[in-house]
């Protein structure tokens, strides 16, 4: 008879860790007996305020109520990205959630508009992107199709307070049965013969037993590292920034439903609206600029009041060799981490439970669970890590000794090889598996100038004037939809302004 786990101990609290236990809670029930461990003298990094849209997909797990979840949090809506001077000073783009203009036949959409550009009629890409129209006419609501047309509507992330999130899950996940003890991790006792974690005990001498150990213990890795010794494949070479100082400021209008990434000296800085207050940070590679001169530079172009001195938080992009060891999973920081440029950082939290829960164990940990869940799991970093490195190589600030140094890096083959594709046919082949597919790479490369020599041959199968009023409609269209949308900030106030 095979042994069911049955006792789940999550070390560590804060975004990572609730989420967790509301996730597993909700679906085992009493099944399971969860426990977290978490100390109020240990602080969350807190930092992950901006999400993408497959939080939906977790939030419907958890049957919760979006206006709700928004007022709770401090919410706002979030459309897409917004990066000023990634490819110059001066230049900006968008990386907006949602597809742009609509497939014609075999051919995707893009095909056409690089022809029309390639053929000097110079369109802009984003004219075809409700998201990027709606983002910067500060304009929202909920919208899933484009009435009267097969167009899609609005998908959409949010913004909000972390901290406010965890707090938030913690209620539900008590609410089913998951058990919090305060407490702060003394010891780690292993099995000797299986080398597996047996018993965690605190510094006021409980003990703590489980089957299954996750580890939402933060860059510390308490679990994972401090007791497995599992190691860490570092991307430093790749992604070198090292440090970020997060501080928060008084909010300024307009409320704009959309992140902003502003290339900087050494790295760059973010910008994130909530209800409340705006998150804003400054993530630098230490070789280039000085933590004081960082912080001096953030506070210094701030666009409120700041509401608290700038949090340093220093850390090496990467992974844990494996992310499952033994009887332990780490989830969050704990995990490994890869800067929030594209706001991926919930997300892996998010994946990762998903796939906790696809692969979920039974009391033998059969290797071949946990070989797929750590093979999955060191794909999905690598995919994620070549898109940032994208959004870094391809730029055009010469001069800069930091930009120098990025655009003249070596970077993975996987990644040039989507590069040098892109450049010589148009054409975008993403990864079945990557979480940014080909909405997302073409708008990074269109933004950062790698432009195709050709669009594909197909495309001259449809006469010129035909192209012309197809791209005539959709942008018509799309424009219409972005302007009959009400004002974001009305629309906050209206639904789920926080109490």
């Amino acid at each position: 008879m095979v042994d069911i786990i049955k006792r789940i101990v999550i070390a560590g609290g804060g975004t990572a860790g609730w989420m967790t236990a509301a996730a597993l809670s909700q679906i085992m029930g009493e099944r399971l007996c969860i426990t977290l461990i978490e100390s109020e003298e240990i602080g969350s990094v807190g930092v992950g305020e901006a999400t993408i849209p497959m939080i939906a997909h977790f939030n419907a797990l958890l049957r919760l109520d979006e206006n709700e979840f928004l007022r709770e949090t401090k919410g706002t809506i979030k459309l897409g990205i917004a990066f000023d001077g990634w490819r110059h000073e001066g230049h900006s783009y968008m990386h907006a959630f949602g597809t742009l203009g609509r497939d014609l036949g075999s051919v995707p959409f893009h095909h056409y508009w690089l022809q029309a550009h390639l053929d000097g009629q110079d369109e802009d890409l984003w004219a075809y992107s409700l998201n990027e129209r709606a983002a910067f006419a500060n304009r929202f609501a909920p919208l899933n199709q484009i009435p009267n047309t097969p167009l899609p509507g609005i998908p959409y992330a949010y913004h909000f307070d972390a901290s406010l999130y965890a707090l938030y899950l913690r209620r539900l996940a008590e609410g089913k049965g998951a058990r919090r003890i305060e407490g702060r991790i003394r010891d780690i006792a292993l099995n000797p013969e299986t080398g597996h974690v047996t018993r965690l005990s605190l510094e006021d001498g409980q003990t703590l037993e489980g089957d299954l150990f996750i580890d939402c213990s933060g860059f510390r890795g308490l679990l994972i590292e401090g007791a497995l010794k599992t190691g860490f494949e570092s991307y430093k070479d790749l992604l070198p920034c090292d440090r970020a100082f997060a501080v928060p400021c008084e909010s300024v209008s307009p409320l704009t439903p959309y992140t902003r990434s502003i290339a900087r000296e050494a790295g760059w800085q973010w910008r994130i609206p909530l209800q409340h207050r705006t998150g804003n940070g400054y993530v630098f590679c230490s070789d280039h600029v000085s933590e004081d001169e960082a912080a001096t530079r953030l506070l210094s172009r701030l666009d409120g009041k700041a509401l608290a001195d700038p949090r340093l938080i220093r850390f090496e992009t990467g992974r844990r060799r494996l992310q499952w060891n033994g009887n332990v999973i780490a989830l969050g920081l704990s995990s490994g981490f890869i800067e929030p440029l594209e706001s991926t950082s919930i997300h892996l939290i998010q994946s990762g439970i998903a796939r906790l829960i696809t692969l979920f164990p039974n009391a033998g940990f059969d290797p071949s669970v946990v070989a797929e869940y750590n093979r999955q799991s060191a794909l999905e970093f690598e995919l994620i890590r070549d898109f940032i490195v994208l959004h870094y190589h391809a730029n055009e600030r010469h001069g800069e000794p930091f930009w120098d140094q990025m655009r003249h890096m070596s970077i993975p083959e996987s990644l040039a090889q989507k590069i040098a594709l892109f450049r010589a046919s148009g054409v975008i082949q993403p990864n079945p598996n990557d979480l940014f597919q080909l909405p997302a790479w073409l708008q990074v490369m269109v933004g950062q100038n790698i432009r195709p020599t050709a669009a594909h041959p197909f495309v001259g199968a449809v006469p010129e004037a035909a192209r012309k009023d197809y791209l005539a409609n959709l942008r018509t269209i799309i424009g219409r939809a972005a302007e009959g949308l009400p004002d974001h900030a009305d629309y906050i106030a209206k639904h789920c302004r926080a109490l």
